[in-house]
């Protein structure tokens, strides 16, 4: 059932969490919820899914599940509420203002990633997934999950623009039909996610991206590849640019 967040938390999830491998399961599980937390897939002050079906999404057991979600509340990123209503539940970020502390937060991550590497691959798997979808079509129920996504990208108010950004392209990664695809995606937008949140949002810009993201949309559902290759490769350029104005 669609919720305020931004379409069904099962749809939200699909494209993030899958069973991982024997013999990492912790590890990858760790890496999985951190990408839903990351991605605004579960906004702050929302609970998580309960742990059975959590468990059962990633193929671990409720032991280490537990381990898991212990080292997210340790550092800060879920904490649990016991009674009734109780369960895991995403902490709200703090609201981000523009400081020296900022400064020193966006040098800190800078320092850990390979931007122009970070912004390429990117580049490579949203143009190709904008591609596949107008190639090979949307079901209409594909069609009206990517509409609806648009959609929440004009309605969002500026505090939840990003995440709401953030859901679109990942629902158009998701329905090209490729979980390897979608799965590194998600990672490669969670790093870019770092470091957006750590510039100011420019109304100009979203704006912009705006247009972009209409015609992007308007491409697929059309079954134009050729044009939404070039829209896809065009809207990763502007978000590149800014990245680097701001990182330089």
């Amino acid at each position: 059932m669609p919720d305020e967040a931004g379409g069904s938390v099962e749809d939200r999830l699909a494209p993030v969490l899958r069973p991982v491998r024997a013999g990492n399961g912790f590890e990858e599980a760790l890496e999985q919820i951190l990408q839903v937390v990351r991605l605004g897939l579960v906004p702050g002050g929302e609970r998580l899914p309960a742990e059975r079906e959590l468990a059962e999404r990633l193929g671990i057991s409720r032991v280490t599940l537990r381990e898991v979600l212990k080292v997210l509340q340790d550092q800060g990123l879920v904490e649990s509420r016991r009674g009734r209503y109780g369960g895991t539940f995403v902490r709200p970020r703090p609201p981000r203002t523009p400081d020296a502390g900022a400064q020193d937060e966006l040098r800190r991550r800078v320092a850990e990633v390979d931007i122009e590497d970070v912004l390429r691959f990117r580049e490579v798997l949203e143009v190709g997934a904008a591609g596949l979808c107008a190639m090979h079509g949307l079901t209409d129920e594909q069609a009206a999950r990517l509409r609806e996504a648009l959609t929440r990208t004009h309605d969002a108010p500026l505090t939840d623009y990003r995440r709401q950004d953030t859901m679109l392209h990942l629902t158009l990664a998701e329905l090209c039909g490729s979980p390897t695809l979608t799965a590194q995606y998600a990672a490669v937008r969670a790093t870019v996610n770092d470091l957006l949140d750590c510039i100011p949002l420019l109304v100009r810009n979203l704006e912009h991206s705006q247009r972009q993201h209409t015609a992007l949309v308007e491409a697929v559902l059309d079954g134009d590849a050729d044009g939404a290759r070039e829209m896809m490769r065009e809207h990763c350029a502007g978000t590149a640019a800014l990245l680097r104005g701001f990182l330089a």
